[in-house]
C-alpha cells in the first residue's frame, strides 16, 4: 500500500485511540492529481454532517491545470465512505468531550484512494513538552553510547 500522503502533525497534536479507514468521493481529474502527489493533508480534519463522514480542507492541486474544470475547488468537501454502523459509532465517539476526528494518510489500495484517519483526544502543550524532552534525553544516550 504506496502512501500518498500523510498528515505531520497528527500524531503530534493528537493522542490516538482508534484508527478507521474510508474510501474518498473523487473526480477522475483528482484521482490522477492523488496518485502523482498532488494531495496535502495539512490542516485536514474530518467532519460528520447528516449522517455522512466528509473530509475538509484537504487540498488537491490540479494534475493539469489547462484540463482541469474552471469551476474546480481544491479545497471542496469530500464525501468519505463508512458504513452506516460505522458512523454512528463515530457519532458516539465525538460526542465525548475532548475527542476529534483526524486524517493520518492517503494511500492506494487495490487501485482505490483511501483515507486512514483516527479517532483522537487533543494533547496539551504540557504533553508535547514533556514528548520532546523525552525523546531529546534519548539522543543524547544513543550519541554517548556510540562516542565510546
Amino acid at each position: 500500500m504506496p502512501t500518498l500522503a500523510v498528515n505531520p502533525r497528527a500524531k503530534y497534536d493528537y493522542e490516538i485511540l482508534e484508527t478507521y479507514e474510508a474510501g474518498i468521493v473523487l473526480a477522475g481529474y483528482e484521482v490522477k492529481a492523488v496518485k502523482t502527489g498532488h494531495l496535502s493533508l495539512k490542516g485536514t480534519y474530518v467532519a460528520i454532517k447528516n449522517n455522512e463522514a466528509f473530509l475538509i480542507n484537504a487540498h488537491i492541486s490540479p494534475y493539469q491545470p489547462k484540463n482541469t474544470p474552471a469551476d474546480y475547488e481544491p479545497n471542496r468537501l469530500r464525501k468519505l465512505l463508512l458504513n452506516k454502523q460505522e458512523i454512528k459509532t463515530l457519532i458516539g465517539r465525538i460526542k465525548q468531550k475532548g475527542l476529534t476526528l483526524a486524517p493520518l494518510r492517503v494511500y492506494t489500495k487495490r487501485g482505490m484512494v483511501k483515507l486512514e484517519f483516527a479517532v483522537g483526544k487533543g494533547k496539551r502543550k504540557i504533553d508535547k513538552r514533556e514528548k520532546i524532552k523525552k525523546r531529546e534525553a534519548e539522543r543524547k544516550m544513543e550519541r554517548a553510547l556510540k562516542v565510546k
